[in-house]
């Protein structure tokens, strides 16, 4: 945004989950920076033992509101587990009483660890099923009547995972999860389109955040080192894309810029789905 310019989501609200940190934090201050007050949520705690990244903490969330607060922005923020519907439909409830309106959803939160599918536990599969694709569902179940009771249309981001457009080995759960988001958000799409609400996802490879760049991974290519190909972009120049690189297509999913878009699956993904 250049000085003087009119702010493309000015008076806008937009409700981010697993917005402490990364991408979810990035997406909240680009968006307060264009004028959009934001409802955020993020567990702030380690939610899957079989994770070997450090889990957010509620340190890292008084550092997005600091910075949504340093754009000007206003930002109502609760510590919430996506698995928690009722929690959910409450911090929407109050978020909209804050601040008048709900028009954009940004689904984000979710979490990554790796294994053989026969080798894990039922736990490993279930709780990253139940966060990265229940969770999803009941971030939308919790926030869509909103944008129709306001009448004015709206945009529902998904973040699904290059894993949604081409499934990698050593995580067969984080690829039945975000390929699940594909049907999700197609689903969601043709369902809210008479209420001019849109909804699609994007597909991110490795992002430079605490889960893109998990360290577990390295123990899964040391063990097998066949799967590496599966995971090599055509842009080899780009190890991992930053937070703010894919908030920007966020942003524009999310403003009028992109009025004729819905039930679209974005590749962000330096090409690594074509390989």
């Amino acid at each position: 945004m250049t000085q003087g310019s009119v702010r493309s989501l000015e008076g806008r609200v937009a409700f981010i989950t697993g917005a402490a940190r990364g991408q979810g934090r990035a997406h909240a201050v680009k968006m307060a920076r264009e004028g959009a007050a934001i409802i955020a949520v993020d567990v702030c705690a380690s939610v899957a033992s079989d994770n070997s990244y450090d889990a957010a903490t509620s340190e890292d969330f008084a550092e997005t509101i600091r910075l949504v607060e340093a754009e000007g922005g206003k930002i109502l923020a609760r510590e919430v587990d996506v698995r928690d519907g009722a929690a959910l439909t409450a911090v929407v409830k109050d978020g909209v009483e804050q601040f008048g309106r709900l028009d954009i959803v940004v689904a984000n939160a979710g979490v990554c660890n790796w294994n053989r599918f026969w080798e894990m536990s039922d736990e490993q599969w279930e709780t990253l099923i139940d966060i990265n694709l229940t969770g999803v569902w009941k971030t939308l179940k919790a926030s869509v009547p909103a944008i129709i009771e306001g009448g004015r249309g709206g945009s529902i981001i998904v973040v699904s995972s290059v894993a949604g457009l081409k499934a990698l080995p050593g995580q067969a759960h984080y690829a039945s999860a975000k390929f699940g988001l594909v049907g999700l958000t197609q689903a969601a799409a043709k369902e809210l389109g008479e209420y001019k609400i849109r909804v699609n996802s994007i597909h991110p490879y490795g992002v430079n955040t605490p889960m893109g760049v998990d360290q577990g991974a390295l123990e899964v290519f040391a063990k097998f080192p066949q799967y590496l190909p599966n995971f090599t972009p055509i842009l080899s120049d780009i190890a991992f894309a930053e937070p703010d690189e894919i908030a920007d297509t966020v942003l524009w999913l999310a403003g009028d810029g992109s009025r004729t878009v819905t039930a679209s699956h974005i590749a962000l993904d330096q090409g690594n789905s074509k390989v």
